[in-house]
């Protein structure tokens, strides 16, 4: 499965206390791919160092560079799916150009996406998609 991951749920994946870590041993273990631009990856690296520490932004980033199932591309247009806040179009326009399975994201700002008649979108929570890959 390729998904786009909203940084709100990222941050949510990275706690070690969270319910939601063991995705992050599921992406290790290559049970679903990353699909990540540029832009995402600055936003993940500045978003992880303002919470967490520079020390754990620069582990993901180094995760991310080796790992096998991240699909990095750089889309070469602009939807301009989300009309609520501009800067989350940029997991959309990833989304499309990787032909992603799903966005995930708790952000609401994305419903502009799940109801895109073209092109469509797959938008789940973060709930939806961890019972997707508990056994």
């Amino acid at each position: 499965m390729k998904i786009v991951l909203d940084t709100n749920c990222l941050l949510q994946i990275l706690g070690a206390k969270s319910k939601y870590a063991f995705l992050l041993d599921k992406f290790i273990q290559g049970e679903y791919t990353l699909c990540i631009s540029s832009e995402i990856l600055l936003e993940y690296e500045e978003i992880i160092k303002a919470k967490a520490s520079p020390v754990a932004a620069d582990l993901f980033m180094k995760l991310l560079s080796r790992s096998r199932n991240v699909i990095r591309k750089d889309p070469y247009f602009r939807l301009r799916i989300i009309k609520q806040d501009n800067d989350d179009n940029k997991f959309t326009d990833c989304a499309f150009a990787c032909d992603a399975d799903a966005i995930v994201t708790n952000d609401n700002h994305f419903a502009d996406a799940a109801q895109s008649p073209f092109p469509t979108f797959n938008v789940v929570s973060l709930d939806d998609f961890t019972k997707l890959l508990k056994p």
